[in-house]
């Protein structure tokens, strides 16, 4: 039956980077898949391509689908497709709403996938985000209403409405924060714990929102999360079609973050300030409280993610790339 092929879309992101390790078992796992990665960049960087050797990689235009032919030609058919490809900034997408929908409805990806002899079988794991949500409540369920504030959750909630009408295997991780160490190949965006780390460092006064909640969920966990659903199609061979609130088990605040980094580091939490997000213009509008129950993702994998303070001693203790 041969191993069966797992293609991770995004491999130079950050979850893109920490899902690679864990599949190629460069984190000192097992080798279990043959992998590829697409990146939008021209070259991908010399630190991963090395930590995750032999893996292929290949150029690949989501808006267009430019690239996906090369893949069939020499990956040959992916088994698993892992949909990290986004353009997951806010303020960006509200910016350019086209390039927003374009690039994160993934309508290019699908195409080439349904090319497959199979008539599309393959699964598709798509991260979508915790922004389809209104904001309005606490602890959304996966069967609430999504009603979100922003383009870029627009922009998702219109991807995850395409997968559900189009595909006939695959989940849906709506994820809140996602947090962790630096990857193999630095990412060039900021990491929300080693920011707060960098401006709590410099002993001055700071403002945090107290009124605006998530779940942000360990990337490790997520990864688990991943290879969890994989293992689960290779080994039953079953369609499933899911949609899974993926989040840590606490809800916190901007505030509530920034004194739990100051706790592990032994900063003083006097220089945390309490402000309201209304009082700040962002230029892009921002759900209040979009934390996430995530009692079915428990229940399904049995997972249990990891508690926010403890994912912030990790993050802020482990070396690159786990």
């Amino acid at each position: 039956m041969g191993r069966k092929k797992v293609l991770v879309v995004g491999g130079t992101g950050y979850l893109g980077q920490h899902l690679l390790v864990g599949l190629t078992g460069s984190d000192g796992g097992e080798r279990p898949y043959d992998v590829a990665f697409t990146h939008h960049r021209p070259i991908p960087p010399r630190e991963l391509t090395e930590a995750v050797s032999p893996v292929v990689h290949f150029p690949v235009d989501l808006r267009t689908g430019q690239g996906f032919d090369s893949i069939s030609d020499s990956f040959g058919q992916a088994d698993v497709v892992v949909n990290c490809g986004a353009l997951s900034v806010p303020r960006a997408c509200e910016m350019d709403p086209a390039a927003a929908m374009a690039t994160n409805v993934p309508s290019k990806l699908v195409e080439w996938m349904s090319s497959f002899p199979d008539g599309g079988g393959a699964l598709l794991l798509h991260l979508s985000t915790d922004q389809v949500y209104e904001g309005v409540k606490s602890f959304y369920k996966e069967e609430d209403e999504t009603s979100p504030v922003n383009m870029y959750g627009k922009s998702k909630v219109a991807a995850e409405q395409f997968i559900s009408s189009t595909c006939k295997n695959f989940a849906i991780l709506r994820s809140s924060i996602i947090y962790g160490p630096q990857t193999v190949s630095p990412v060039s965006k900021s990491l929300p714990i080693q920011w707060i780390d960098g401006v709590l460092s410099q002993g001055e006064d700071i403002d945090f929102f107290h009124d605006e909640f998530r779940c942000p969920v360990y990337v490790k966990d997520v990864v688990d999360i991943i290879l969890a659903l994989i293992r689960k199609w290779v080994t039953d061979g079953e369609q499933m079609q899911l949609i899974l609130n993926t989040g840590g088990p606490d809800r916190v605040s901007r505030l509530q973050m920034a004194e739990s980094v100051a706790v592990v580091r032994g900063y003083n939490t006097s220089l945390i300030k309490p402000v309201s997000a209304l009082s700040v213009d962002r230029g892009v509008a921002s759900p209040a409280d979009i934390s996430m129950d995530i009692s079915k993702l428990i229940a399904l994998f049995g997972v249990h993610p990891l508690p926010f303070k403890d994912g912030v001693r990790s993050t802020l203790e482990a070396p690159s790339g786990f």
